[in-house]
């Protein structure tokens, strides 16, 4: 049974102090405590300066869950921040974390049950983008699918079907999706294409499947880093999306302004390095927000 002590909480972050301050105050406030924090910071001014952040590392180390900033500079790209927190985890389990997601006081709790439950490569939870809250999309919820049985691997390219998963994903979708097929459940598991924002890993099978280090083979300015990461593990182990999604997007603007090299395209593409575009909340008419821009 996996316990909160098996848990690092890797959080890369980036000229968002206040962001990561409401992150950090989410793990402050969950229903398990003994997990660790560690966060990569790439600011230009040190985040653990900012008297918010560091009042809430004082508040998570207070409540036993020890947290720590570490500077992390120069930056090298996404991928290599995320191959970098990696390296800093001495836990069975790691969750990748972005430092604009508030997590509901449940969701460390339901995730840990849920990677117990499913043996899995890992598990996650899409983010809600709050401000589409009244924007229902049902021919984007047209490929959901449920794990009925246990969670097997899947190959999952550009072009497949399960790609088409990816609009699951989209402005509120997770929320609707959930109130549509709730049926009294706390959790229950579906197919994915990927997960942006909130993946927990077994870490020795992210590891096993090369975790982030193809970062020396991409560009420095990339996107896309998780989605390689993700469909290497799906692949040999499998992986899962949880509903009802316990993770909120703040909706800030990205700080990832670069996004023409696809680490797709480098690590898993045909070659030709495509400039694809990515699926964002924003995507409709805020090209400019953070929310992942997917490739497709």
């Amino acid at each position: 049974m996996s316990r909160p002590a098996d848990l690092d909480v890797l959080i890369p972050s980036k000229d968002r102090p206040a962001a990561l301050a409401v992150t950090l105050s989410g793990l402050a406030a969950q229903t398990v405590s003994g997990f660790r924090v560690v966060v990569s910071d790439q600011s230009a001014e040190p985040a653990s300066e900012d008297p918010l952040v560091a009042s809430t590392v004082r508040i998570l180390d207070h409540l036993g869950r020890p947290a720590e900033v570490l500077r992390h500079v120069p930056p090298r790209g996404l991928a290599e921040q995320r191959q970098f927190l990696l390296e800093q985890s001495r836990r069975r389990l790691v969750l990748y974390l972005d430092d604009d997601v508030w997590l509901e006081p449940a969701a460390v709790e339901v995730l840990l049950s849920a990677m117990d439950a499913l043996r899995c490569g890992f598990v996650g939870y899409a983010l809600h983008g709050l401000s589409y809250r009244h924007d229902v999309r049902p021919h984007e919820l047209a490929p959901y699918e449920e794990w009925t049985s246990r969670v097997r691997p899947e190959r999952v390219r550009r072009g497949g079907s399960a790609w088409r998963r990816f609009t699951l994903h989209n402005a509120s979708n997770p929320l609707h999706l959930a109130q549509r097929v709730a049926k009294g459940r706390r959790w229950w598991a579906y197919k994915v294409a990927w997960i942006g924002g909130c993946v927990l890993y077994d870490r020795r099978r992210l590891e096993e499947c090369g975790g982030f280090g193809f970062w020396r083979s991409v560009p420095p300015a990339h996107a896309g880093e998780d989605v390689v990461a993700e469909l290497r593990v799906m692949e040999r182990y499998g992986g899962a999306g949880l509903l009802p999604s316990r993770a909120y997007h703040m909706e800030l603007p990205t700080t990832v302004r670069d996004r023409t090299a696809e680490c797709y395209d480098y690590v898993l593409g045909d070659g030709r390095h495509r400039a694809d575009h990515r699926a964002d909340h924003r995507a409709d008419h805020h090209a400019d927000r953070r929310a992942d821009r997917l490739p497709r």
